[in-house]
């Protein structure tokens, strides 16, 4: 075979600085899911191709700019593979929290619908982590279903960023303690006006969005001091 091929730990190395998060683990269990197949060498060692290398960097792309499940990334690849040209996606990233301020009402966001296997692979936890964010209720499916939401995902993320800092489950369950407890503030505070305006309860969520840049800005106040 003349095309010059790459071992995954050089693939791995190529992309690193594109993709920050990528792991041999995150390359092989793209493989077992079908998505990727490397050629195999006679010693059983997995060799890359430049097309193979392409295919890695569009799923790893599609996975962190629009949050795609493995089920719309293959049909992607499907029609890639018969030549066609895959649907454009708009992006689904959240807002970074130093957007919050800017950006207070977020209800034309799109919404995100994720199941246990693709939560995982866009937040990169582990099962054991996401059972223990589950455990203090930090990050659960949306209610009455089994699929995750945007808040869910950008919680998913943030845990496994600061997992990396020594903040476990246990820490951020004190400051979900902490919103609940803000929540609760902030929904007794609006009652006289959610009555007067006959129980309009979009006022919470614009209320909400103010308070969590007002938080923002203490807390980012808090940690210059």
């Amino acid at each position: 075979m003349s095309e010059q091929m790459r071992s995954i730990g050089q693939v791995l190395a190529a992309m690193k600085n594109d993709f920050p998060d990528i792991t041999i683990s995150k390359i092989r269990f793209l493989e077992a899911e079908g998505l990727i197949t490397p050629h195999r060498a006679p010693s059983g060692y997995r060799r890359f191709s430049a097309d193979d290398e392409k295919r890695l960097r569009y799923i790893l792309s599609v996975q962190r700019e629009h949050y795609l499940p493995l089920k719309v990334i293959r049909e992607h690849l499907e029609m890639m593979d018969r030549g066609m040209e895959p649907p454009e996606v708009e992006s689904l990233r959240p807002a970074a929290p130093d957007e919050v301020s800017a950006t207070v009402d977020r209800g034309d966001a799109r919404p995100v619908r994720l199941d246990r296997a693709d939560l995982l692979e866009a937040s990169g936890l582990t099962d054991a982590s996401l059972v223990e964010l589950e455990k203090y209720q930090i990050v659960l499916p949306n209610r009455g279903t089994r699929h995750y939401g945007r808040e869910a995902l950008v919680v998913a993320r943030a845990a496994k960023k600061l997992a990396e800092y020594g903040l476990d489950a246990r820490h951020l369950r004190a400051i979900k303690m902490s919103a609940d407890r803000e929540v609760g503030l902030v929904e007794q505070a609006i009652a006289p006006y959610v009555r007067r305006t006959g129980g309009n309860r979009a006022v919470a969520t614009e209320v909400m969005g103010l308070v969590t840049a007002v938080h923002s800005a203490l807390l980012r106040t808090a940690i210059g001091r």
